[in-house]
């Protein structure tokens, strides 16, 4: 979804029009339709528009998704680190990594301090992530059935991220692509949960 269909989402989530909107923003009308049909593909006053609509920018630029129900708000204070997937799979030993100089995005949720954000590689996830989304993973968040996790598999130091199930005793990782050829993978001691995904941002 773009970001007009997502500003023009949220303004009819609010029973708001057009003209309440614009002026809510201080933009004309005609500016705010062609925001809302993509015509304005970067609107310059994403703040004011996110103020209007009571959530947050990266809501709007980003299509950030709903997890755990967790709630859109524009009260945003935690800026995590883009690391990468080879250094999430030594997060456990924070020593060996060194998030200080990497990219930080904004988490509009609450998380703990060692959470980090990951984009999102491959099609194994596919519909519901696509390559390029950005994930916001907790270390600290509890991970239960139907979770979706980065894990660490020990022979491996790289991270894999799929969907945590529990039948009984049995732990596994599955993937969202149905078509993916490996849809179940064994927890058996061989693997390391390194956080729960608490949050998403659709590539643009």
């Amino acid at each position: 979804m773009s970001i007009g269909k997502r500003i023009k989402k949220r303004r009819k989530e609010l029973g708001l029009t057009q003209v309440k909107l614009s002026e809510l923003v201080g933009i004309a009308q005609q500016s705010l339709q062609k925001i809302e049909n993509d015509s304005t593909k970067n609107p310059r006053n994403i703040q004011a528009l996110a103020d209007a609509l009571d959530c947050s920018p990266e809501f709007l630029q980003f299509g950030v998704g709903e997890l755990d129900n967790a709630e859109v708000t524009k009260t945003v204070t935690n800026k995590l680190p883009l690391i990468s997937w080879v250094q999430a799979g030594a997060w456990s030993d924070i020593s060996e990594v060194s998030p200080v100089e990497a990219e930080r995005f904004l988490c509009p949720v609450n998380c703990s301090e060692q959470s980090f954000v990951l984009r999102v590689q491959g099609i194994s996830m596919e519909p519901k992530f696509n390559d390029g989304d950005l994930i916001f993973v907790d270390p600290e968040a509890e991970c239960i059935h139907g979770s979706y996790v980065v894990a660490r598999l020990d022979d491996d130091n790289q991270a894999t991220f799929k969907q945590l199930i529990i039948e009984g005793n049995q732990k596994f990782l599955k993937a969202a692509n149905p078509n993916w050829p490996e849809q179940l993978i064994p927890i058996n001691g061989n693997c390391t949960l390194v956080g729960k995904v608490i949050f998403t941002g659709k590539s643009l």
